[in-house]
């Protein structure tokens, strides 16, 4: 298997909010998303451009993946934005309202003029329902290694009520979900919006882990432990992983076919998950040691 890189918690900062962005260096996120977009206003896009190239560039965020969030090309901003993310030093650029490969290919375009190196990578957001639509096509794209979930925005499209549980969107994310499992790609749940109520955000994570997001996109640093803890596999997950490979292996030794662990019966889809669950907690692991 090859080596995870975890994305549980995924915060967005305001590029424009310097206190913020410094703030972020001690937060124990896995990733940051860079936001030109929504959290800036418009007077302030051009310090905050400059702010995010800065901050990309300045390798004072430790282990942490750094992505930069564009304003779309159909913006006074959005080509400013890619050709200054293009050569930040910055993993990815985070895109909004993506709803084609076309789009996905204007973008790619952008990026190779601007001198973007190949390892830079889209970070495609689902938003609308077209991209919904079009999931399978959009988390194909070679430059595309992430999608995310603009829940908000997808709501009001919707004109669906963001009420508990998210019934409204459940059967999208699913559709979502099964895009990017389908490409190999990874998938990051959307925002939870009152951060004043944690055990909301909790259930919501934890529906969203059960759903098979890799993580989720977070608004304030409050949300990032939270997280973390939903989407790290707990000490019994790890335990009973360990059970399964070492009576999988023991099996194998001596030529049998079927083998129990804890009174459940394990196949190889069962050793998959265990070995997965134990690559996971290896990577959390390696994060911490930093």
């Amino acid at each position: 298997m090859p080596e995870l890189r975890p994305r549980r918690s995924v915060l967005y900062m305001p590029a424009a909010n310097e206190r913020a962005l410094e703030k972020a260096k001690s937060l124990p996120a896995d990733a940051i998303i860079f936001d030109l977009e929504d959290a800036v206003a418009p007077d302030a896009k051009d310090a905050a451009r400059a702010n995010a190239v800065l901050a990309a560039q300045s390798g004072e965020y430790g282990h942490r993946e750094l992505t930069i969030r564009c304003n779309g090309l159909d913006t006074p901003w959005g080509s400013a934005d890619i050709d200054a993310a293009a050569q930040s030093g910055a993993a990815a650029v985070v895109i909004p309202k993506i709803s084609s490969v076309d789009q996905l290919n204007e973008i790619d375009a952008r990026l190779e003029a601007a001198g973007a190196p190949n390892s830079m990578s889209i970070w495609a957001m689902v938003e609308t329902p077209r991209a919904i639509f079009d999931v399978r096509d959009i988390a194909a794209h070679a430059r595309v290694t992430v999608l995310v979930m603009g829940t908000n925005d997808l709501v009001k499209e919707l004109r669906a009520e963001a009420a508990s549980q998210r019934s409204a969107l459940v059967p999208h994310l699913a559709q979502a979900v099964l895009g990017a499992r389908e490409a190999g790609k990874i998938i990051l749940d959307g925002v939870y919006n009152d951060v004043r109520d944690p055990d909301g955000f909790t259930q919501e994570a934890i529906q969203g882990r059960q759903l098979g997001f890799d993580g989720k996109t977070l608004i304030h640093p409050s949300q990032v432990d939270l997280a973390n803890e939903v989407w790290a596999p707990s000490q019994s997950d790890i335990e009973y992983s360990q059970r399964v490979i070492e009576a999988f292996d023991d099996a194998v030794s001596h030529g049998k076919g079927v083998i129990t662990v804890d009174g459940r019966m394990i196949e190889n889809l069962h050793v998959d998950n265990a070995r997965r669950v134990l690559a996971v907690a290896e990577a959390i692991a390696r994060l911490n040691e930093h």
